[in-house]
């Protein structure tokens, strides 16, 4: 055994992405570079850590579990019957899982926020909470959480290992399958979870529901449903009917599941799932209607978007209080009838439920980080529901921001988009923000090699990676040309002109440094540091940047890919790469 995982190590130590085809640099803002194909570094001695997360990227590319997705997804029903298998091979049951009391939580917007305000309530009860979500933004680790901290390096290399070993020990006898990247992070979380004796486990769906790897679970304690609309549609999809069918079959017999307010077809879909399958279903209130002694609620979270999040891990929260603390275990929450619809009372939260969504924090969802003169917002949307909410976000936000500072101000956005998304519907949306720069990158990190293999991605290649930015570019002027002649002074108010009558300027980067060193000209510090090197630009594009030199601060709004905004933080917070 040990000499097959030696021969994985081996092969899979990779730790950078080199950039490929010498042609792509005479189109990435001027960069002199010349690409590479991807190539295996050697094995580090010591990076135990780093060795684990090399070998767990091979999985992404492991061609027999390439071929076993392909296979299921015209059989969706097998992705449940392999998780299984997978699951007994890595020395687990799915009778153990029951003695996680899992919460189960769904949706296309907002799922990651509801975990994360459901987690964060029930710790502050003093219960061991596991959280389980993705993706992550900068190191693995972060998609399991032990009383919302990633779990530590060592404990990530300990149980990793335990379960690679096994299932790598049965392959053989399994015609050499070894499960893809996203179904081993879910087995591992399950093990780190009763390995570390949690008293519940918040777990967040990877996509879809139905046949997510997730749903293997027989019994959770709760479930709920977050805000849905279109996205993944190749898998889960293109209607919003279809989307709901498979949201909604994370329910259980008797297993109490709550929703925030869906679009009607949307809720009709759930409503008989939830008939179908034997669920009671309940629709959370509005977070205003919930009456607590401190007046309005706080969120950790900005946006109003966040409400109906909140509102939903408060119903989740206090729904599994109630089975651990009542010796009833077929409680359900007090409810009205509504034209057919179950409508979940408010409540009076207590004061700990109403710390909980105060001291709530996820980061790259509405954050905003100040550097000196330069400010970073950063929202990972990637939806057409989610870029509306965040483009309100933003505006509001970076106006508040704007009105205090102390002189003109540059606003930028650095973008990219993943899979089929329509960028260019998303980048429609963005217009209205006024952007003196609208910068695209891949989601790499630096072009020059590092030894962070946490967040690569070897399932698309760099060059389709830098064809898409070039579209999102392309995309960019399009939306401009359409515009009538009034729209043609895109330049914010008060900010230095660069050109008159000029629209925005654009431009692609091959990677995230690249592109965050240029924007920020010098001016944050934490870009500066020598240890980060950076690509030769050519003078043509250094004088573009005179706006940006010039200006009293920045602003620098950073979405379109939760990827994108992982990459940002990397250079961001240095700290968080540790």
């Amino acid at each position: 055994m040990m000499v097959r995982m030696l021969r994985v190590l081996q092969w899979g130590s990779v730790f950078a992405a080199r950039l490929l085809n010498p042609h792509w640099s005479c189109r990435l803002a001027g960069l002199s570079v010349r690409y590479y194909s991807t190539k295996t570094a050697p094995q580090i001695p010591g990076m135990e850590y780093q060795d684990a997360i090399c070998t767990l990227n091979t999985l992404q590319t492991n061609a027999s579990a390439l071929e076993q997705v392909r296979r299921e997804r015209s059989h969706p029903q097998l992705q449940l019957q392999a998780m299984k298998g997978f699951l007994e091979r890595a020395g687990l049951t799915v009778e153990e899982l029951d003695h996680l009391n899992i919460i189960h939580v769904t949706g296309t917007k907002g799922k990651g926020s509801t975990c994360a305000f459901t987690e964060q309530i029930l710790r502050s009860y003093g219960f061991r909470t596991g959280f389980y979500s993705s993706p992550h933004l900068v190191q693995v680790r972060e998609r399991i959480r032990i009383n919302g901290q990633p779990i530590g390096k060592e404990l990530f290399t300990k149980y990793f290992w335990q379960v690679y070993g096994r299932l790598d020990e049965t392959k053989d006898a399994h015609g050499g399958t070894m499960p893809a990247y996203f179904r081993f992070l879910t087995i591992l979380a399950f093990h780190v979870f009763l390995q570390e004796k949690v008293d519940l486990a918040v777990i967040e769906v990877g996509i879809g529901g139905a046949y997510d790897c997730t749903n293997i679970t027989r019994q959770p304690w709760v479930c709920g449903i977050s805000s849905l609309g279109i996205d993944h549609t190749q898998i889960l999809g293109d209607t919003i009917e279809k989307i709901a069918w498979q949201k909604g079959g994370i329910f259980k017999p008797g297993v109490p599941a709550f929703t925030v307010k869906q679009p009607e077809d949307a809720m009709d879909v759930l409503k008989d799932r939830a008939k179908e399958i034997g669920c009671p279903l309940w629709v959370c209130p509005e977070l205003k209607d919930y009456q607590a002694d401190c007046g309005p609620l706080h969120l950790g979270l900005a946006g109003l978007h966040q409400h109906s999040n909140a509102s939903l891990a408060l119903q989740l929260s206090h729904a599994w209080l109630q089975k651990r603390c009542l010796s009833d275990k077929s409680f359900f929450p007090t409810s009205v009838e509504n034209t057919g619809v179950l409508q979940a009372t408010s409540f009076k939260p207590s004061p700990i439920m109403v710390k909980g969504l105060a001291d709530t924090e996820w980061p790259g969802r509405n954050q905003t980080l100040k550097h000196g003169a330069v400010t970073y917002f950063l929202d990972g949307a990637h939806t057409m529901r989610s870029m509306q909410a965040c483009v309100h976000w933003f505006r509001e936000t970076a106006a508040h921001h704007e009105r205090n500072a102390s002189g003109p101000v540059a606003r930028v956005l650095l973008f990219n988009a993943t899979g089929e998304r329509d960028s260019a519907a998303m980048l429609k949306l963005l217009m209205p923000c006024h952007f003196d720069f609208a910068v695209f990158c891949p989601n790499i990190t630096e072009a020059i090699a590092s030894c962070n293999a946490d967040q690569q991605n070897f399932n698309v290649s760099v060059e389709n990676m830098l064809t898409r930015c070039l579209d999102n570019e392309r995309s960019w002027h399009l939306h401009h040309s359409n515009r009538d002649n009034k729209g043609s002074q895109l330049l914010i108010e008060d900010s230095l002109p660069l050109v008159p009558e000029k629209k925005t300027d654009t431009l692609v980067f091959p990677c995230i440094l690249s592109a965050l060193q240029w924007i920020t000209q010098g001016r944050d510090s934490v870009l500066t540091d020598p240890a980060k090197r950076v690509l030769a630009i050519r003078p043509s594009i250094m004088a573009k940047a005179a706006l940006l030199r010039n200006t009293a601060e920045i602003h620098i709004l950073i979405t379109g890919s939760l990827h994108l905004v992982g990459g940002v933080l990397k250079h961001l917070d240095p700290a968080s790469s540790k």
